[in-house]
């Protein structure tokens, strides 16, 4: 089956892209699991983080009042204190939204290897949010993590992908106007000596809506990899919320 457009009519009038991104996860996690050796788990990873809300005018407005000690309680309450100015106060981007799966190596105290990163619009519709997941991505590579990127967000036309590479020093080729959606596996491979990761490997496959999802690798070790069926977990997930 193909890949739906879930940023536009017909479909988003029906049905919210978040319901796809929030299960997602799940089904990919339900279908690899049975795939994964002894000694690899896998969960889902979900936290909205562009949902949080402050109210900001009762942080302004509001005197911070710390209770005296035995205040209340018979004691005797003493005048409240007032702490100094803060050091710095200023508006930043709220945390962007994370839709992703990991596999952890238990027999290496539960160490991450392998990330599967589901991107979501707030991930990719301003520079600063752009810059997170990159840097994240780039982080979790530099531990030896395979990372996968996964981009069915039509609606914005940022290439990750792309600025990853380019954070990496390593050229893409995909021209100056990447498409804005795609699928890709990145990994940092050691060196045959093991003292440093020396070789940058991908696998890229752009993405078109009406045209099915391929299959990527997804890298345990330096020798165990795994088929990721996204066609499978994202026909699974579509089903599961009744989207035709």
């Amino acid at each position: 089956m193909p890949l739906r457009d879930h940023f536009h009519p017909p479909l988003d009038d029906r049905r919210s892209w978040d319901e796809l991104h929030g299960m997602w996860p799940g089904t990919i996690v339900r279908l690899l699991r049975p795939r994964l050796p002894e000694g690899y788990i896998v969960g889902p990873n979900v936290h909205l983080g562009s949902l949080v809300e402050i109210d900001v005018g009762t942080f302004e407005d509001d005197e911070l009042l710390l209770e005296a000690p035995g205040a209340g309680n018979g004691g005797v309450a003493t005048a409240a204190w007032a702490p100094p100015a803060p050091s710095v106060a200023v508006t930043v981007e709220p945390p962007g939204d994370t839709y992703e799966v990991r596999v952890y190596d238990l027999r290496r105290a539960r160490q991450l290897v392998a990330a599967v990163e589901i991107v979501s619009p707030s991930n990719k519709d301003r520079p600063a949010t752009r810059d997170k997941i990159v840097s994240k991505c780039a982080a979790m590579m530099g531990a030896g993590v395979s990372v996968s990127i996964v981009d069915v967000v039509t609606d914005r036309n940022a290439n990750l992908y792309a600025e990853l590479m380019a954070r990496l020093g390593a050229d893409p080729a995909l021209g100056a106007n990447p498409p804005g959606i795609y699928a890709a596996t990145c990994r940092l491979h050691l060196s045959p000596s093991g003292q440093q990761r020396t070789r940058l490997r991908t696998w890229y496959h752009p993405l078109a809506v009406g045209k099915p999802l391929p299959t990527l690798p997804l890298w345990l070790s330096e020798r165990l990899v795994l088929p990721l069926d996204l066609e499978a977990s994202y026909e699974t997930a579509c089903a599961d919320l009744g989207i035709a």
